[in-house]
């Protein structure tokens, strides 16, 4: 597959197959535009969803070979967003399955295990949004991170509108008491 793509994108494909060779550079050409437009959402996305760097980019790289042997399949481009950001979430959890811990915690020395990083504000904000369920986590991060409305979102989890707007009500409901709880803790 890859090697047809090359070869039509750099023009060594013979006469008798230039139908075929506009159907896919074309269909190339959607899907760099599309990638093009989205990579920044799809890896911040990919991100919060690993919290590691390299995580995130091998959770985008096998997301965008997944589009693009699903790109055909498309039939609404004004849903490409939803579907690639779809695509991310799956490939992430498909990610997390695979992964087998290394060690249990009894095995780890203390001596091991990295430095703790200073920038405290990130890091805080990072542990109290891991706290939230999964199910809130998910749609405020697709909405503050990918800008994405609630039908997008609805779509790309496979829920409605509603329970849609329900979790992201609850999911800001919950992040204001854990940000209220360390100030009452301090004035008390």
């Amino acid at each position: 597959m890859i090697a047809i793509l090359t070869a039509v994108r750099f023009g060594r494909v013979s006469r008798s197959s230039s139908v075929k060779e506009t159907h896919i550079s074309k269909r190339w050409h959607d899907f760099e535009h599309a990638i093009r437009e989205y990579s920044a959402d799809l890896y911040r996305f990919a991100y919060w969803l690993c919290r590691d760097r390299h995580a995130a980019e091998d959770v985008v790289q096998e997301a965008c070979v997944r589009a693009w042997s699903a790109w055909a399949t498309l039939r609404d481009p004004g849903v490409t967003k939803s579907w690639l950001m779809t695509i991310v979430r799956n490939e992430s959890a498909r990610r997390r399955s695979r992964i087998k811990p290394d060690a249990s915690l009894d095995e780890v020395d203390e001596v091991h295990l990295p430095a703790v990083p200073s920038c405290e504000a990130g890091v805080e904000t990072a542990q109290i949004l891991a706290r939230l369920p999964e199910s809130y986590r998910e749609p405020l991060l697709m909405q503050v991170l990918g800008g994405f409305s609630c039908a997008e979102i609805a779509a790309a989890l496979g829920t409605t509108e509603g329970a849609v707007m329900t979790r992201l009500t609850r999911a800001r409901q919950a992040l204001r008491r854990q940000y209220a709880e360390p100030l009452r803790r301090a004035a008390g």
